[in-house]
């Protein structure tokens, strides 16, 4: 087999703490141990297709492990459904031809559950193809953690343990928004760890009364405040089966017609959904008398100088990444397995979420230590 001796590298979907520490993981390993050539692609596929690049040598490598950010920059553009002169565009022949021209042997792409799907896409279009699992919601499957989490994660139990002190002066309800779409693994682990009196995930659909209850109990033992860490995807009950209704609906459209109902059925659904923190939080008030206040954490969860723990997690597997490429395997995912590494074909984790089971382990200790999660 002919060894590799030039590779693309790009990020890809929203920014991440420690996607700079994987850049110089693969890198500094191609480099230095291998002894490879790397371009870095602008602006993720983007950056694919209009021939924006980078070289990535020893100069433009240093000094990057504890940035936040990416200095390729990202985007969410999908090779196949990319907007180009006003107009959404497959260009994956224009990828393909640019690959073959910069005589490329491997793409690497770092991103969450997108990236692998796209990735896929263009191993299928015959590029030799390898992922980092990147996300600070760590929904990306078949890999123990995902580097960015462990630093949001961070950031948004500071915030918790910080928020205490208002709580506790004021005698208030404190609504804390942590993100997390679909997966409350940033939400569930950010309260366990600091103490968050009620936690609300996508993955347990939420009773608000129940959740006064909580608080109200609380007050009645002498506690007269509480945090409630809520993903910014968690619903009410009645929320969620209207979703599951919606989401059934377009998954057995067979018609043009059907489609386009379902479809205007979830984006008013996701509308009416925007600003469900404070609403909640208006309701907590009603039913608890308990003055209220919010606090959104938003995108400094993603920002920042990354963890020790993502550097960590990023250079171990941005290096197994060079190494399989010298291998010669591709068309995975670079997964973290303990202190190891596998590499785990991008078929078994395209189009998959990792979510929070109802009897993790996470959820068990929360429950046992007193934390209401809505239910």
């Amino acid at each position: 087999m002919a060894k590799t001796k030039r590779i693309g590298i790009l990020t890809s979907g929203g920014d991440s703490p420690a996607l700079n520490a994987a850049i110089r993981g693969v890198g500094k390993t191609a480099l230095g141990f291998y002894g490879m050539e790397i371009i870095g692609f602008r602006d993720g596929f983007r950056g694919l297709v209009e021939d924006r690049r980078l070289k990535l040598d020893k100069a433009a490598l240093s000094g990057i492990l504890t940035v936040g950010g990416t200095i390729l920059g990202t985007s969410r553009d999908k090779p196949h459904r990319m907007l180009i002169d006003g107009r959404t565009r497959d260009m994956t022949e224009v990828i393909v031809e640019n690959y073959k021209k910069y005589d490329l042997g491997a793409l690497v792409c770092l991103g969450g559950g997108g990236t692998q799907k796209n990735a896929l896409y263009l191993a299928k279009a015959g590029l030799n193809v390898i992922t980092l699992p990147k996300t600070i919601d760590n929904d990306v499957v078949l890999t123990d953690s995902t580097f960015g989490f462990a630093t949001a994660l961070d950031i948004a139990t500071e915030a918790i343990d910080r928020l205490h002190s208002t709580a506790h002066s004021h005698h208030r309800i404190v609504v804390a928004e942590i993100m997390g779409h679909r997966a409350g693994w940033l939400t569930l682990g950010a309260g366990i760890a600091g103490g968050a009196d009620v936690i609300l995930i996508p993955e347990i659909p939420y009773d608000v009364q129940k959740i006064a209850d909580a608080i109200k109990r609380r007050s009645r033992h002498g506690t007269n405040f509480s945090i409630v860490a809520v993903a910014e995807g968690a619903m009410s009950i009645d929320d969620a089966r209207a979703f599951k209704s919606a989401e059934g609906k377009r998954e057995r459209a067979r018609t043009l017609h059907d489609k386009k109902e379902a479809k205007n059925e979830l984006a008013a659904l996701e509308a009416r959904h925007t600003g469900n923190t404070l609403r909640l939080a208006r309701q907590l008030e009603d039913l608890t008398h308990l003055e209220s206040r919010v606090t959104i954490l938003g995108y400094v969860q993603r920002g920042g100088t990354p963890s020790p723990a993502d550097r960590l997690l990023a250079t171990r597997l941005g290096s197994a990444c060079a190494d399989l490429i010298n291998e010669g395997v591709f068309g995975v995912m670079v997964a973290a397995r303990g202190d190891r590494t596998e590499p785990v074909p991008l078929e078994k984790v395209a189009g998959k979420r990792k979510i929070v089971a109802p009897d993790h382990p996470w959820v068990e200790t929360a429950r046992r230590v007193g934390t209401c999660l809505g239910d």
